[in-house]
């Protein structure tokens, strides 16, 4: 049987191709903490009269737990790319 370059470099691409099953966990469960912290009764336990910079918390806490979801989905699959 003989397997040509181009198929065996498809092979190799399509292997490569796939997150380690450890990344994809961290991921999986960023998204889970993600639902839970987004969710309405934890939302609503930084809906007060406070304000930060002319801002009401519950837009800094949206907005802050957005930032830190982004950088730690940034350094997973960084890390996933080396």
């Amino acid at each position: 049987m003989v397997i040509d370059e181009r198929q065996m470099t498809h092979q190799l691409s399509y292997q490569s191709s796939f997150m380690k099953k450890r990344h994809e966990q961290k991921l999986v469960i960023l998204s889970i903490g993600l639902m839970m912290a987004f969710s309405i009764p934890i939302s609503l336990l930084f809906n007060s009269e406070k304000e930060v910079f002319g801002y009401p918390m519950v837009l800094i806490y949206l907005f802050a737990v957005w930032m830190i979801s982004i950088i730690i989905s940034f350094v997973i699959v960084k890390k996933y790319d080396e």
